[in-house]
């Protein structure tokens, strides 16, 4: 007799590509980094307000309130990205277009041009879809050293393409082999461990990223059934 948690394995997920305690702690450290700025500074304004009191002025206030909801919005996006609650049914593609827009609005490089209740390529949205369409869209804008315009579409049959355009749009080196999980876990470092990490979360939902178009000013990032 099948257990009942052989059958939800079956059903909801299936065994990916393992991830070792090493890629663990790596991803662990791309997040923290990605934190540790905004974090900080909501800190190094508290600490000058102690100082000043109400001498601080409103300067001060402004950079915690702008710090925090930096920290806020990249906490959102890895929680979609990374956390259970990505999986999540609730979760629509317009709340991805919500936080993306959060995410990459402080510098100004990175535009999205999309309608989220467009036909994006699934009738049907698997589970993990919009997980996965976060991490997509990430990884789009890592590709954009330069800034640009990502973009998201329905693809060929059940498949959503996520463009990546601007000046000198690029993968850069060892990407690829990251998001194909041909690479060498240990050879990963904390850049590449983002690609690597978001296609084993692909793989678990029985999903798969991979490259449909590298070609100058453009790169596109094809989410498909596995």
């Amino acid at each position: 007799m099948t257990s009942a948690s052989a059958l939800r394995d079956t059903t909801e997920m299936t065994q990916p590509q393992g991830i070792s305690a090493a890629v663990l702690e790596l991803l662990a450290s791309r997040i923290c980094h990605d934190l540790i700025s905004p974090v900080g500074a909501v800190n190094n304004g508290v600490e000058f307000l102690e100082e000043m009191g109400a001498g601080a002025g409103s300067e001060a206030i402004q950079l915690i309130a702008h710090s925090a909801r930096q920290a806020s919005v990249r906490l959102q996006a890895f929680r979609i990205c990374y956390g259970a609650g990505g999986r999540d049914a609730n979760i629509k593609p317009e709340d991805i277009k919500k936080t993306f827009e959060a995410l990459t609005e402080a510098d100004g490089k990175i535009a999205q041009s999309w309608d989220p209740h467009a036909n994006l390529g699934f009738a049907e949205r698997p589970t993990g879809y919009c997980k996965i369409l976060m991490g997509a869209m990430m990884l789009g804008a890592e590709c954009l050293p330069k800034g640009g315009i990502i973009k998201v579409k329905a693809g060929s049959g059940e498949e959503t393409l996520i463009h990546a355009e601007g000046q000198d749009a690029v993968v850069r080196p060892g990407v690829e082999d990251a998001m194909t999980l041909s690479a060498d876990p240990a050879n990963l470092d904390p850049r590449l461990v983002h690609p690597y990490a978001i296609s084993v979360l692909a793989q678990s939902y029985g999903l798969k990223l991979s490259f449909a178009q590298k070609e100058s000013g453009r790169i596109v990032i094809s989410l498909t059934r596995a």
